[in-house]
């Protein structure tokens, strides 16, 4: 690393302090490295392609680049997921739902059976005791929810393409 002390008379090719204090930083040195050691490699492959990818050294470093990905250990993701946790607060999921046993005892326990209409939909492998008990108490919760199964969105999707054709015929009929 350079460290040229500015105000000497001694900077670099005779910049200004201000410049200098900049060079110092080191981002000349992050900047010169991207352009080497990334955009240029990047920019060779994507102007030969073949030639660059038929090289063997590049197909073992391409290898072992993509098991790398493969793994996740370089992913984004993971550090905003970190920074996420940290900022919000969370914790594991036993914290809020308790341990399974803990869920038994309390008659909340997980069921691999399949009851209603509900759990047909995308994203839905379960209904929630809650909802179950709200339906068999209210009516129009329970019809609700059976408006949303599978068996009635044929019939909801027809409704729509008729009143989409109303729709249409109205305004025809205005212009």
């Amino acid at each position: 690393s350079l460290n040229v002390e500015p105000g000497n008379g001694n900077n670099i090719f005779g910049v200004s302090d201000a410049a200098q204090t900049f060079f110092n930083m080191g981002f000349l040195g992050a900047v010169i490295t991207t352009i080497l050691g990334s955009i240029t490699w990047q920019l060779v492959a994507s102007a030969f392609p073949l030639a660059f990818l038929s090289n063997p050294l590049v197909y073992v470093f391409l290898r072992i680049c993509l098991f790398l990905e493969a793994t996740g250990i370089a992913s984004g993701a993971w550090v905003l997921a970190g920074l996420h946790k940290r900022v919000a607060g969370f914790q594991r999921d036993e914290v809020y739902i308790g341990t399974a046993e803990e869920r038994e005892a309390k008659d909340l326990g997980d069921s691999k059976e399949v009851e209603h209409a509900l759990a047909k939909l995308p994203g839905f492998t379960s209904m929630p005791e809650a909802l179950v008990k709200l339906m068999s108490q209210d009516p129009s919760v329970k019809e609700f929810v059976r408006s949303m199964s599978a068996n009635n969105i044929d019939i909801n999707v027809a409704d729509l393409q008729e009143h989409v054709k109303d729709l249409q015929l109205q305004n025809e009929e205005k212009v």
